[in-house]
């Protein structure tokens, strides 16, 4: 979840120093910076969950997997994110240290807050990586997982998941089940 902030409009460069001295993360948007808020603890466990088992299968492979404390960087122009699990195999972002350019793989988690600016704005933005090759949605109120492709520069294709299938993301050439990803995971109840 975000928070926007009333700052004046900063330089993608601007943002990065800045940001470097803060105690929070902030998002970084056409110029506009987004102060990071927290997340629920299902939010949380299901991209542990799923951080683990690709670090696990990537061990060795020379690839990094990140989550959460690292932001993407789009262009050098931004827009910069902070994805809840995210992966390269690129060797340019092998000794990266604050960030990553080349990812293969993002995955957001969603809660019904942010869950249409997952699908909306967020996805229009990580579509120019030219890395890219899959970004992962994952429901964080229900058993629910979207899985986009990249078909060609411009096209990309979507498959859903449900419970008892199982997920696998081409890109790190991994598979497991979905339940793998709600593992512990308790889900608020309504009402």
């Amino acid at each position: 979840m975000i928070a926007r902030l009333n700052f004046t409009p900063m330089a993608p460069q601007e943002y990065l120093e800045w940001e470097s001295t803060q105690d929070v993360k902030y998002a970084y948007v056409n110029g506009e910076v987004f102060a990071m808020t927290g997340g629920t603890i299902p939010h949380n466990q299901i991209a542990l969950n799923l951080a683990s088992a690709l670090k696990a299968h990537l061990r060795g492979k020379g690839c990094l997997v990140v989550m959460a404390d690292v932001k993407v960087e789009v262009s050098q122009n931004g827009p910069y994110h902070y994805p809840d699990v995210m992966v390269s195999c690129d060797g340019r972002d092998r000794d990266a240290i604050k960030l990553i350019r080349y990812p293969s793989l993002i995955v957001e988690v969603l809660s019904p807050s942010t869950a249409d600016y997952g699908r909306g704005d967020k996805f229009t933005h990580y579509r120019q990586i030219p890395t890219l090759q899959e970004y992962v949605l994952i429901s964080s109120d229900k058993i629910s997982v979207d899985r986009y492709r990249r078909i060609s520069s411009r096209r990309w294709d979507l498959q859903t998941y449900i419970e008892a299938e199982t997920l696998s993301p081409a890109s790190v050439d991994w598979q497991g089940p979905i339940e793998l990803l709600y593992k512990e995971v308790r889900f608020i109840e309504e009402g």
